[in-house]
């Protein structure tokens, strides 16, 4: 069974730099063996942000590659604070939040593009947690999702 890191690896997924607080906030605070992760963006390698309403400016698609941007975001963060995402012993719960337009209801499809990709890289028994999705309201900067997390880590 490959680490986090090799899958990583194997994948070839490039995680864009962790994203650095824009408010009066932490990135990622660990209690009791629990990572808590902020709410993050889709952040994209060059720092540009995946921005729009899905359901009016992003089809499900697009909105589904957004979620998974964010999902390399979180992990870019895990990596950035923790040394190693080595140290992730499984996804406990994400909470994803689609900006989407009035009549758009397929959010839960939209938070699969992270919830897929978590699975790639922890592997479907450590990878797959609880979940929420829910559309939203505008988000900060007309961002087209935001994820929280929280995880477990290893002893």
């Amino acid at each position: 069974m490959n680490t986090p890191e090799q899958n990583l690896a194997r994948l070839q997924l490039v995680l864009p730099p962790a994203p650095r607080p824009v408010a009066v906030y932490r990135p990622l605070v660990v209690v009791q063996g629990l990572a808590y992760v902020s709410g993050h963006g889709p952040v994209c390698t060059d720092g540009s942000l995946i921005r729009g309403r899905v359901g009016a400016d992003l089809d499900l698609v697009a909105g589904h590659a957004a979620a998974r941007q964010v999902g390399l975001a979180i992990l870019a963060t895990l990596r950035d604070q923790l040394g190693s995402l080595d140290r992730v012993q499984r996804v406990i719960k994400l909470l994803g939040m689609v900006n989407s337009a009035p009549d758009f209801l397929e959010h839960p499809k939209v938070i699969n593009g992270c919830s897929e990709l978590f699975a790639e890289v922890f592997g479907a028994e450590r990878g797959i947690g609880a979940r929420s999705a829910v559309g939203m309201g505008p988000l900060p900067g007309n961002i087209a999702v935001e994820i929280e997390a929280i995880f477990e880590l290893a002893p």
